[in-house]
C-alpha cells in the first residue's frame, strides 16, 4: 500500500506541475501573441485567417466589370441582381462616368453635355488600379480606437509616423522646404484655410483684419471668409485694391491683411507670389495644392513661414479628405491646433492611416508616380492647346516649358485647368456660349470673380470626360471654321 500511495503522490504532484506550467505557458502566451496567432492559425504565419474574408471581397467587388466606363466599390448601392454563386453580401452596382449608364455603364449618350467643372482628380486611378496590390489595406475593427495616439513619451492627435513621411516626399520632390516647421493635419486643405485665417488673426480685436486674394481667385477664400462671418476678420476683395492700401479711404494704420497666394494658381495654373509688402500688418497663406511635379515645374523648394497642402491633388484621393499645413511661428501654430481640437479634434485616425498608407506608396515609386501624372496632364493640355490654336473664338492662357528641379530638366506646359478666354464680342458670357454652342460645362468666370468672357475647364477629371471634352471642343472648333468659310464664300 506504502508504495501505491508514492506512485498516487507522486502522479499528483506531477499533474499539479504540469497543470501549472500549462496555465503559465497560456498566460505568458496570450500576452505576448499577436492577432495573426490568436485568431488564425498559429503554426503557419504565412497563411491569412481572418482577413481572407475582407480580401475576398475586395476583389470580388474590384472585379466587376463596369465596361471600363465606371467602378463598383464595396460601399456602393446592392445591384439588381446577384448573379455570382456562393457570395455572402450583397453585390454592388456599377458607378457609372459621366454620359455612361445602363446596369455595366456600357451605353453612351451622344446627346450629354462634357461635364469640364469639378477639379475631381481622377486622371491618377490608372496608376493605383495598376498598383492595387501596394495601394490596399486591411484595417481590423480595433484599429485606433481611442481618440489620441498613444506614443510612449506622449500622446497625440497625429501620427508621427505619417509626418514624417511627408517630410520624407517633400525632400524628394524638392517642393518645399519643411526644416524649422511645425505640422499639423486637417480635412482636406478646405478645412486649414479657415483654421489658418484663424491663427493669423489678431487674438483682441479690433481691428477687424481684411482677406484678399488677387484675380483670378480659387472661390472657396470668399465663400469660407462669408460664411463664417466672424468678428476677427472680414473678406477685403481684390489684392490690388489694397497695394497702395494708404491712398485708400477705407485704410487706416491699425488695418491688419491676410493675402492668399495660390502657386499655382487655381484656375489659370501661374506660379504666384504675395502682391502687398512685406509688414508686420499683412500676414500670408501660401496654397500649395497644386505645387507637385504633375502640375507645374519645380523651380525651387517654397519656404514661406505659412504653406497648406493637400492629398487630394496630390494622390487624387479627394474622398480621404486629408490636408496639412507647415508653419514656422510656433503662436501660430499652437493657435492653429486650438482650431483643430475644438472644430473637428484633429482628423480621422482611418483617414491618417489611408494616407500613410498611399504616401509610402509614392515614396517607393515616386518616379513613376509623378512622371504617369505629368505625361497624363501635359499631354492632355497639348490636345487641348491644339484645337483652340485653331480658333479665333477662343483662346487659352499663356504658359511657357520651365526647368523642374525634380525633372532635372525643361518640362512643358502640365496645367490642372484650362483658363478659356472667349474673344468673339457678342461672346459676353463665356460660360454660356460653350454650354449652348458646344454643349460643354465649364466653371464661370465670375466664379473666380473675373469677367464673364472667361472659363475654367478642368483637365484632371477621367479619361472618358477628357476625350468627350476633347471631342465637344473640336466639334465647336470644326463648326466656326464652316461658318466662316461659308461667310467668305458669300463674300
Amino acid at each position: 500500500m506504502k508504495n501505491y500511495s508514492r506512485v498516487w503522490l507522486s502522479l499528483f504532484c506531477f499533474s499539479v506541475i504540469l497543470n501549472l506550467l500549462l496555465v503559465t505557458y497560456l498566460l505568458i502566451h496570450e500576452g505576448n501573441s499577436t492577432p495573426i496567432s490568436r485568431f488564425g492559425n498559429s503554426n503557419d504565419h504565412n497563411e491569412l485567417s481572418w482577413t481572407r474574408k475582407s480580401a475576398k471581397e475586395a476583389e470580388i467587388v474590384a472585379a466587376i466589370s463596369c465596361s471600363g466606363h465606371g467602378r463598383a466599390y464595396l460601399d456602393g448601392l446592392p445591384a439588381t441582381t446577384n448573379s455570382l454563386e456562393g457570395i455572402d453580401f450583397p453585390l454592388p452596382s456599377c458607378e457609372c462616368n459621366s454620359c455612361y449608364h445602363g446596369s455595366d455603364c456600357s451605353q453612351f449618350s451622344s446627346d450629354c453635355p462634357a461635364d469640364a467643372d469639378s477639379g475631381d482628380p481622377l486622371f491618377l486611378e490608372p496608376f493605383w488600379i495598376k498598383h492595387a496590390e501596394s495601394g490596399t489595406m486591411t484595417v481590423p475593427g480595433w484599429h485606433r480606437m481611442s481618440y489620441q495616439f498613444m506614443y510612449p513619451q506622449k500622446s497625440t492627435l497625429y501620427s508621427r509616423e505619417l509626418e514624417r513621411h511627408i517630410r520624407e516626399l517633400h525632400a524628394m520632390v524638392g517642393n518645399a522646404n519643411t526644416t524649422g516647421k511645425f505640422m499639423i493635419f486637417g480635412a482636406g486643405s478646405t478645412q486649414l484655410l479657415n483654421a489658418a485665417i484663424y491663427a493669423l488673426s489678431p487674438q483682441d480685436p479690433p481691428p477687424i483684419t481684411k482677406i484678399v486674394a488677387s484675380i483670378p481667385f480659387y472661390q472657396l477664400y470668399k465663400n469660407q471668409t462669408d460664411f463664417f462671418n466672424s468678428k476677427s476678420f472680414k473678406w477685403g476683395g481684390d489684392t490690388s485694391m489694397w497695394k497702395h492700401r494708404s491712398q485708400s479711404p477705407e485704410f487706416n494704420s491699425t488695418t491688419n491683411f491676410i493675402e492668399f497666394v495660390t502657386s499655382p494658381n487655381n484656375p489659370d495654373g501661374k506660379l504666384k507670389d504675395h502682391v502687398l509688402l512685406e509688414s508686420p500688418d499683412v500676414k500670408t497663406i501660401y496654397d500649395h495644392a497644386y505645387y507637385w511635379p504633375h502640375y507645374t515645374a519645380i523651380p525651387a523648394p517654397a519656404k514661406e513661414d505659412l504653406m497648406i497642402f493637400t492629398l487630394s491633388k496630390l494622390t487624387g484621393h479627394a474622398g480621404t479628405r486629408f490636408g496639412w499645413a507647415l508653419i514656422k511661428d510656433e503662436d501660430v501654430y499652437k493657435r492653429f491646433l486650438d482650431y483643430m481640437i475644438l472644430s473637428s479634434l484633429g482628423v480621422s485616425r482611418d483617414c491618417q492611416l489611408r494616407s500613410l498608407k498611399l504616401l509610402k506608396v509614392v515614396l517607393r515609386n515616386g518616379k513613376e508616380f509623378f512622371e504617369f501624372g505629368q505625361k497624363t496632364t501635359m499631354t492632355r493640355w497639348e490636345k487641348l492647346n491644339k484645337t483652340v490654336s485653331a480658333s479665333k473664338r477662343f483662346s487659352l492662357q499663356k504658359l511657357v516649358p520651365q526647368y523642374s528641379t525634380y525633372f532635372r530638366n525643361i518640362t512643358a506646359p502640365s496645367p490642372a485647368y484650362a483658363w478659356v478666354k472667349c474673344e468673339r464680342e457678342e461672346d459676353e458670357d463665356c460660360y454660356e456660349a460653350l454650354l449652348r454652342d458646344g454643349g460643354i460645362i465649364g466653371r464661370a468666370g465670375s466664379t473666380f470673380h473675373a469677367e464673364n468672357r472667361y472659363v475654367r475647364l478642368s483637365l484632371i477629371k477621367s479619361q472618358d470626360d477628357f476625350n468627350w471634352l476633347l471631342q465637344r471642343m473640336d466639334a465647336l472648333v470644326s463648326q466656326e471654321q464652316v461658318h466662316e468659310e461659308n461667310g467668305a464664300e458669300m463674300l
